[in-house]
């Protein structure tokens, strides 16, 4: 299989790369994401995960030979609002003391760059999930793991967060943070060999 080049380095996304047995290297972008803005919110992670590319496209060299590169981006939203990844523990506190007895939405969004057709494409994939009611003492359980930090809305779905997600509605690995299905449905669209 061909190279891809990861704009990204969450560890959720490379775990999925190998699991679905695509080879890559990464290379991390240099966006600013509080300086873009979309007309509508479900749009934003699609354009930061394109940002992301452009990025990487960028700081390349010359005759790199890589032929992919793939750029995601996720955002955990509610109300109208953004969740990003929380900037201390009060933040992250604060977080899942809104999203507890409700629903929220968890968009990703691809961007796949095929260098030979010089040609982007952009998909996002939408999961809703549903979080229990949680005690204050259940909350701060949750933050003393640490599991809050470096993730969009205070928590990892693939971690102990599952202890209070009565359901998700869409696909789980959205909420890790790289929609399998889309990504190879992508994937197999643009021509990238992935079987045989």
């Amino acid at each position: 299989m061909e190279n891809i080049v990861l704009a990204s380095s969450s560890p959720r996304r490379k775990e999925i790369l190998k699991m679905m047995r695509i080879p890559f290297q990464v290379v991390e972008p240099n966006v600013d994401e509080s300086s873009l803005a979309a007309e509508s919110l479900d749009m934003l992670p699609e354009i930061l995960a394109a940002e992301k590319v452009n990025s990487v496209s960028r700081s390349l060299p010359e005759g790199h030979g890589f032929l992919w590169i793939l750029g995601a981006d996720t955002l955990v939203m509610m109300d109208g609002k953004i969740y990003g990844k929380p900037k201390s523990r009060d933040e992250a506190f604060g977080f899942l003391s809104a999203f507890q007895g409700r629903t929220h939405d968890v968009v990703t969004g691809l961007a796949l760059y095929n260098v030979r057709k010089r040609a982007l494409s952009v998909r996002s994939a939408i999961a809703k999930v549903t979080f229990a009611p949680m005690s204050g003492d259940e909350i701060e359980w949750y933050l003393s793991t640490d599991e809050w930090k470096d993730a969009a809305g205070g928590y990892k779905i693939q971690g102990l967060a599952a202890c209070f997600v009565t359901k998700i509605e869409g696909a789980p690995s959205c909420v890790v943070g790289l929609p399998i299905f889309t990504l190879y449905d992508m994937l197999k669209k643009e021509g990238y060999p992935l079987v045989g």
